[in-house]
């Protein structure tokens, strides 16, 4: 007995399509994605009411909690260390200014002592960096 053989077809599956969705969707996600400049430091900067969005100053002077100044990437352990930071890119910070971002609970006498050193170097733009404050939720209005 003769039996008839069917002959199958093989079965394929076409990744092409699946590829091109997967480049696009990578593509739509490396663009719209934003980046942000890495902070060595995180700071708790005091909120003011007043606080508005400055251009990026390219001579930013941070002070920690513990007290300690970084310039940049440069950790300074001393005024005089400072000193020389500071007069490094005094004229950058003449011409664009300076931006001190010091944390919270930093004591006031080293935001003084930067603010010294930088009048002392004739920096008479300085800007101390704040954060807005949360913004209050509306009360709640109860309707009869």
């Amino acid at each position: 007995m003769k039996f008839v053989r069917h002959r199958r077809d093989s079965v394929d599956v076409n990744l092409t399509p699946l590829i091109d969705v997967v480049f696009l969707l990578l593509i739509f996600f490396m663009v719209s994605t934003t980046f942000e400049s890495p902070r060595a430091l995180e700071l708790t900067l005091p909120s003011s009411a007043s606080a508005t969005a400055q251009d990026a100053s390219p001579v930013i002077l941070s002070i920690t909690q513990a007290g300690e100044y970084r310039l940049g990437e440069q950790t300074l352990d001393s005024a005089q260390a400072l000193h020389d930071a500071l007069m490094s890119q005094a004229d950058s910070a003449r011409e664009q200014g300076l931006v001190i971002e010091a944390d919270a609970q930093t004591t006031h006498e080293t935001v003084v002592a930067a603010l010294d050193e930088a009048a002392a170097l004739g920096i008479q733009r300085v800007r101390i960096a704040t954060r807005r404050p949360a913004a209050l939720a509306p009360e709640s209005v109860e309707t009869p």
